[in-house]
């Protein structure tokens, strides 16, 4: 049982790390919507390459806050019928969630964000607006490598729920069966 506390806690502290980074990029995109704003409307100047760094920052804060989300329980899911469970049976939904459809599913954004990188690298692709931003590859590189974070929460979703099922009172009292904060 002692893997799986540490286990648990390393996973829980990656998923943490990519909430901070969605996080910092929120920051950066607020401070570079409010310079954009600034320029257009007090000094009638316009930068396509910020404006660009709005969607990409934009990309940044929604795929590594999956990670986060679902480390915190903040994703989506029929609330009606999960809060009236007992814990191990929500426990045991999450790892029939997280097996069935979030591994899985990190799966398919890595193994296809993986080659669209790639080929987005391959041909040097980069903004087709003058003034745009070039290397493309770099932000569509987030993709699968978010791709890998969204897996280990997943993990993350299985370890948390064997340690409610397996009694962990302490832990148990700490966090919900459903909220992995």
């Amino acid at each position: 049982m002692r893997w799986i506390i540490k286990l648990d806690e390393g996973l829980g502290w990656l998923s943490k790390f990519c909430g901070w980074i969605a996080c910092v990029a929120m920051i950066l995109m607020a401070a570079n919507v409010f310079y954009d704003v600034l320029m257009r409307y007090a000094f009638n100047d316009v930068s396509i390459g910020m404006q660009e760094m709005e969607w990409h920052l934009y990309s940044v804060v929604f795929l590594m806050g999956i990670p986060y989300a679902l480390r915190t329980d903040g994703h989506v899911r029929v609330d009606v019928f999960y809060t009236r469970w007992s814990n191990k049976t929500k426990a045991w939904v999450n790892i029939l969630g997280a097996v069935f459809f979030v591994v899985p599913f990190a799966y398919l954004i890595g193994f296809y964000g993986y080659s669209f990188a790639v080929d987005a690298y391959h041909m040097g692709e980069g903004s087709g607006d003058p003034g745009g931003l070039p290397h493309r590859w770099i932000i569509k590189s987030v993709i699968p490598f978010s791709a890998i974070f969204i897996a280990t929460a997943g993990l993350n979703m299985v370890t948390h729920a064997i340690r409610v099922i397996a009694g962990d009172k302490e832990y148990e009292g700490e966090h919900s069966a459903g909220g992995l904060a």
